[in-house]
């Protein structure tokens, strides 16, 4: 078994940032949004449709888009987000005296602040809910749902120091192609086509938030938007579970029928419930090996040989094959485009404020 405490971060589709890309290509000069992109270590690869992003080219992106446009939600919403609106929400969400209070504040901020769509917050069947209901025929904007949304979830974690359950996320688009990177952001069942977006948590297990000072909050606005977009709860999909499961054992040579076992599943059992989330044991496996190779490049210490070798390929050229096909670029290429983005020093604007 691997000695490391938890799974290598893992990757989404560049689909999943697609609107946001969008809507930063609508929201800023050409020349600005080339220099986002460089930074970030995204360049020009938004033109092809199978590249990956990781965790940090979200956080990277978001850090300094959000400081360089003065919006916080970097054109997601029909007004700007001024620079200081998280740190003000942190603050009133923090003298929340119970979660659902913590809640109701966060929708009434939020209110206050956007035009073309309200937050509802309800009381349904024991269960917390959260609704992004439109003003007006407003298109929705696939990411700044799930943004916005994943925020609520983020606050209310991070107040209660450990991270709330969902019961169930609504949203008021259909399928994308990008689906199955969902249970990466969300621990909860994910519909799409509903009539509105919304969030959902059970009332009782939204105990009493713990005390959070200002040091606290600082830290959590200097790593924003690290600490609420990917989730570290690993109950709730299959998929995610037997990801942690693979990486955590001999990942290279473990069968379905151990994973199978160590779910206490038979294989035939586990197989349906990867089929009904339209996945399979192989796409779960090259999915970890596609991941662990893009943090070897990442990281830079081992050379390509190294990563081929460290991920089950016999030979560089055959691993050069696979990650043109999951990704769309060779290893060297990919590495090149790291290696030329600059990491950022950004002073978050909201911590200044």
């Amino acid at each position: 078994m691997h000695t490391t405490d938890s799974t290598p971060i893992s990757t989404v589709s560049l689909g999943f940032i697609n609107d946001w890309l969008e809507a930063l290509h609508g929201y800023c000069p050409a020349d600005q949004m080339a220099s986002f992109l460089r930074r970030a270590g995204l360049d020009d690869r938004q033109h092809q449709a199978n590249a990956r992003v990781t965790l940090d080219q979200i956080v990277r992106l978001y850090q300094i888009a959000a400081v360089e446009t003065d919006d916080e939600m970097m054109g997601l919403w029909g007004r700007p987000i001024r620079s200081g609106a998280l740190k003000h929400l942190l603050t009133t969400v923090r003298e929340a005296s119970t979660l659902p209070s913590a809640l109701y504040r966060f929708s009434t901020f939020w209110n206050l602040l956007l035009d073309d769509f309200r937050f509802e917050l309800r009381t349904e069947g024991g269960q917390l809910c959260l609704h992004l209901i439109p003003r007006q025929n407003t298109p929705v904007q696939r990411f700044g749902h799930m943004l916005i949304l994943k925020l609520s979830h983020g606050l209310i974690s991070w107040l209660a120091g450990h991270e709330v359950p969902v019961e169930e996320l609504r949203f008021a688009f259909p399928p994308p192609e990008f689906a199955t990177d969902y249970p990466f952001i969300f621990p909860a069942p994910v519909l799409f086509g509903a009539s509105h977006s919304m969030i959902s948590y059970d009332s009782e297990k939204l105990g009493a938030p713990v005390p959070r000072n200002n040091a606290e909050l600082l830290e959590f606005l200097r790593r924003a938007p690290r600490d609420w977009i990917f989730t570290s709860y690993r109950e709730h999909t299959y998929t995610v579970q037997l990801r942690e499961l693979i990486y955590r054992f001999n990942w290279n040579d473990c069968s379905l029928a151990d994973m199978a076992q160590a779910l206490n599943l038979t294989s035939r059992t586990l197989m349906r419930r990867l089929d009904a989330e339209s996945t399979s044991f192989q796409s779960i496996k090259d999915g970890l090996r596609r991941d662990i190779a893009i943090g070897y490049l990442q990281d830079g210490r081992k050379n390509i040989e190294e990563i081929s070798q460290d991920v089950g390929f016999s030979s560089a050229a055959n691993f050069h094959r696979a990650f043109r096909r999951w990704t769309g670029v060779t290893p060297s290429k990919y590495r090149t485009v790291l290696s030329t983005s600059a990491r950022p020093v950004v002073t978050a604007s909201w911590l200044l404020n």
